[in-house]
């Protein structure tokens, strides 16, 4: 019995000491590295060039008053379509105290003119008829009566422009009368009736009464890094994406580039624009704010891959192609046109093949 018991016993610091050793082996053995692949894909490959900017108007007018004063009457607000001479806004004259008086004292002395010329007139009119004077005679007489008449006239009519900027003559009114000066969507109104106006001149912009713009010729205005621009040409394709806009990106064709860049936050940036190509349904509002995808180059269903799945002997790339389950032999491929994230495959790979992922994923064992 005892001799069995011994046996049991050793048989049991045996399997202890078996366990351990193997424990200690298993444990300091080496993880099996294991490599993930990837197949080539079909695909569309865009290299492409990045532009932020807005969506503006080709054209947009602001409109100004030709006279100082008070807007009396406004005829439009944003959103209205107007054409070419249609109202605004009327503005009422506040007029200039020097100019009216000059002006009223002008019609006085016209005035004063007038009657005396028609006094000289009626005073030798008889004289003519009964022959004591010739008509020759007679004729600074009347030639002096028209003229007074017609400085008369002209007193009155400049007196009415300064004071209400109508002509007495016409009967129309000048430049209190704003129109618009395009035709288009009147976009903006940033005054109310009962506001100062001040006219354009030398010394100032004058006052905006109306911006009106025409909406159905948009272009995108934007600014692209002096790494990129000379890549473009005119005549290029842009996809603008549009937070506003939702759908498929809408196209733009680039027509200039601006020949001088301009320093921004410490880069020099240059100035593109591109005209909108018109798409139905799709309402575009002006101040858009767009992100362009200027197309550089583009090929459309290739073979290609990850561009992270290459490997490079110098310049030569090459990729690590499965033969059997984690065997890998190594084969030089020619690639092309890349956008930053896949390259195309010209040869080398067919869509069958299995590439190995260069960075190993973690062990099964671990």
């Amino acid at each position: 019995m005892k001799r069995v018991l011994s046996i049991l016993l050793g048989v049991v610091v045996l399997a202890l000491f078996g366990g351990t050793i193997w424990f200690l082996w298993a444990k300091s053995r080496k993880p099996e590295t294991v490599y993930q692949t990837e197949s080539p894909k079909v695909a569309d490959i865009v290299k492409k060039a990045v532009a932020t900017g807005s969506v503006v108007p080709r054209r947009e007018v602001a409109i100004k008053p030709r006279v100082s004063g008070i807007i009396d009457e406004l005829y439009v607000e944003p959103g209205k379509q107007v054409r070419n001479g249609d109202l605004i806004a009327k503005v009422r004259l506040v007029p200039d105290m020097v100019n009216l008086a000059n002006a009223q004292n002008r019609v006085a002395k016209a005035k004063i003119a007038m009657e005396s010329a028609q006094a000289d007139f009626e005073r030798n009119q008889p004289l003519v008829k009964d022959g004591t004077i010739s008509r020759a005679a007679f004729q600074p007489f009347d030639t002096a009566l028209r003229n007074a008449q017609a400085e008369m006239d002209a007193a009155r009519d400049n007196l009415a422009l300064i004071e209400k900027g109508i002509s007495r003559s016409t009967g129309g009114t000048t430049n209190t009368l704003i129109r618009s000066t395009i035709a288009g969507t009147v976009l903006e109104v940033p005054v109310e009736v009962g506001n100062s106006v001040i006219e354009a001149n030398t010394f100032n912009d004058g006052t905006t009464i109306a911006t009106i713009a025409d909406m159905n010729d948009m272009i995108f205005k934007g600014v692209v890094d002096e790494s990129e621009v000379g890549k473009l040409r005119t005549g290029m394709t842009l996809l603008l994406t549009i937070g506003a806009v939702e759908g498929k990106p809408l196209e733009a064709t680039l027509e200039h580039i601006a020949p001088k860049g301009v320093e921004k936050e410490g880069a020099i940036q240059f100035e593109i624009r591109a005209a909108l190509v018109p798409q139905k349904d799709v309402t575009i509002r002006a101040n858009y704010s767009a992100n362009a995808d200027i197309v550089l180059d583009r090929r459309e269903q290739k073979l290609a891959i990850n561009e992270s799945l290459l490997q490079f002997d110098g310049e030569k790339p090459y990729v690590e192609v499965e033969t059997a389950p984690q065997k890998f032999e190594r084969r030089e491929v020619k690639t092309g046109l890349s956008d930053g994230i896949v390259v195309e495959v010209v040869s080398g790979l067919t869509a069958k093949d299995k590439v190995k992922v260069p960075k190993a994923v973690a062990p099964s064992n671990a």
